[in-house]
C-alpha cells in the first residue's frame, strides 16, 4: 500500500520547506527511541517520520514522489523510489548519518534538544562547554494583606550546588585528568542501528565524561565526579507590594548550579493569594460591603469603614438606597512599580447594604406604626405594613 508522507508528517501537500522541517522536528522529538525506550510502536513511527522527511525535504525526491507516489520497501524497483528514484543508484543501501541530515537546522537541532549542552564546536562534536543549571519553580501562598503591602519571606529549598570540595571540577583535588576510556576523548558515544533503509548512525553524550572527552584520574570523593552536590539552602524572597494571584517573581541565579563553569539557573516563585473574608480585589481596586441600619439610610449618618489603611469615616447621605456604592479614592492597593502618592494606589469601593429590622420592640413597633399611619399605610391585621416582621 502506498504511503502518504504528507500525512505521516501531518502537513498538506502544499506545505513549504519550512513547514515540513518544523513538523518533522516536532514529530521526531515525540517519537524518538531514546525518549520512548522499549516502545516498538514509537520506533516504527520514528522510522516512518525519517523516511517521509528524507523524501519531502529534498526537492528532486519530493517532485518524484508527487509524480509517482511511494511504495513499501519491498516494492522498491524501477518506478517510484527504487534504486534510481533517489538518484545515483544508492537508495538507502549505504546508510546515512544524522549528523548531516537535514542541513544545519535538521536533525542536529533535535539532537541538541534531547541531550542539551552547546552545539559542537569541533569536528569531533565534543560538548564540553559550560552547562547552565536548571531553573527551580516554587509556589508561595500569601494572605490578601501580604500581597497588598508586600512582604519578605524565607524559602528553604534543597537544590544542587557547586561541590565545595572540588569547586565544580569533579576531580579530587590534586588528581590528574586523562582521556575518557569510554568515548576515547570524543565526548560522545556512537551507535549503529539496522533499519529497513540500511544502517543509521546516532550519537549521544558520553555518560562517563558528560561530553567533556576527559575524565579525572580520581573522582571527587564528595560529588563522585558530578561536580555538584545537593544542599538545603535558605533563600530570602522580597515580594513587592501589589502582586496579584498567579504573579511570578524571578530570582536570577538562585536556581540549581551549572556544570563545568556554567551559571546557576533561576528561581521562579509563583504567587497564590488566599481570599480575604473582608475584601475582594479587582486589579488594584478593593471592594467591600458595609451594613447600615434602616434609620441610618433614611436619616443619613457618618459611619466607619475598614480599609487596608485602617478605619476611615464615610458620610452616608439621607435617603441612601441599599446597593449604593461609594468610592474612597487612593485607599486601594499600591500599584506595582508605583510610589507613595494617591495616584499610585487603586481605590476602595464600598457597597452599602441596608439592613431591614426583622424584630421590633413594642416601643419601636408603636413608633413605626405611627410613621406608617402618617404615610397612609394600614396599621393592623395581616396586611399591616409591619406584618411581615412577625411583630
Amino acid at each position: 500500500m502506498a504511503k502518504d508522507y504528507y500525512s505521516v508528517l501531518g502537513v498538506s501537500r502544499s506545505a513549504t520547506d519550512q513547514e515540513i522541517k518544523k513538523a518533522y522536528r516536532k514529530m521526531a522529538l515525540k517519537y524518538h527511541p531514546d525518549k520512548n525506550k522499549g516502545n516498538k510502536e514509537s520506533e516504527i513511527k520514528f522510522k516512518e517520520i525519517n523516511e517521509a522527511y528524507e523524501v519531502l525535504s529534498d526537492k528532486q525526491k519530493r517532485a518524484n514522489y508527487d509524480q509517482f507516489g511511494s511504495a513499501e520497501p519491498s516494492g522498491f524497483g524501477s518506478q517510484g523510489f527504487g534504486s534510481q528514484g533517489f538518484g545515483g543508484g544508492q537508495g538507502f543501501q549505504q546508510g546515512f548519518d544524522f549528523s548531516s541530515f537535514g542541513g544545519a537546522g535538521g536533525f542536529a537541532d533535535i539532537f541538541e534538544t534531547f541531550f542539551g549542552g552547546n552545539r559542537a564546536t569541533s569536528a569531533s562534536g565534543k560538548r564540553n562547554g559550560p552547562r547552565p543549571g536548571p531553573d527551580i519553580e516554587f509556589v508561595m501562598q500569601l494572605s490578601f494583606e501580604e500581597a497588598a503591602f508586600g512582604v519578605e519571606k524565607e524559602l528553604i529549598i534543597t537544590k544542587a550546588v557547586t561541590c565545595p570540595h572540588c569547586n565544580g571540577t569533579g576531580a579530587e583535588p590534586g588528581s590528574k585528568t586523562v582521556t575518557c576510556p569510554q568515548c576515547g576523548g570524543t565526548g560522545e558515544v556512537r551507535s549503529v542501528r539496522n533499519t529497513i533503509f540500511g544502517q543509521i548512525a546516532t550519537s549521544r553524550i558520553c555518560s562517563e565524561c558528560y561530553g567533556e572527552g576527559r575524565v579525572r584520574e580520581k573522582k571527587c570523593s564528595v560529588c563522585h565526579g558530578s561536580t555538584r552536590v545537593r544542599k538545603e539552602e535558605t533563600i530570602k524572597v522580597k515580594i513587592p507590594a501589589g502582586v496579584d494571584d498567579d504573579s511570578t517573581v524571578r530570582l536570577s541565579g538562585k536556581g540549581e548550579a551549572g556544570q563545568f563553569g556554567g551559571p546557576y539557573g533561576d528561581l521562579y516563585v509563583h504567587i497564590r493569594v488566599m481570599p480575604s473574608k473582608k475584601f475582594a480585589r479587582n486589579k488594584f481596586d478593593v471592594h467591600s460591603e458595609q451594613h447600615i441600619h434602616l434609620l441610618q439610610a433614611v436619616l443619613g449618618s457618618t459611619i466607619e469603614v475598614e480599609t487596608l489603611k485602617g478605619r476611615v469615616g464615610l458620610k452616608i447621605p439621607a435617603g441612601t438606597q441599599s446597593g449604593k456604592v461609594f468610592i474612597l479614592k487612593g485607599y486601594g492597593i499600591q500599584k506595582l512599580r508605583g510610589g507613595k502618592s494617591g495616584n499610585d494606589f487603586g481605590d476602595h469601593y464600598v457597597k452599602i447594604i441596608v439592613d431591614i429590622p426583622s424584630r421590633l420592640t413594642r416601643k419601636e413597633r408603636e413608633l413605626y406604626n405611627e410613621l406608617a399611619s402618617e404615610a397612609g399605610f394600614k396599621e393592623k391585621g395581616k396586611d399591616s405594613f409591619f406584618g411581615r416582621f412577625g411583630v
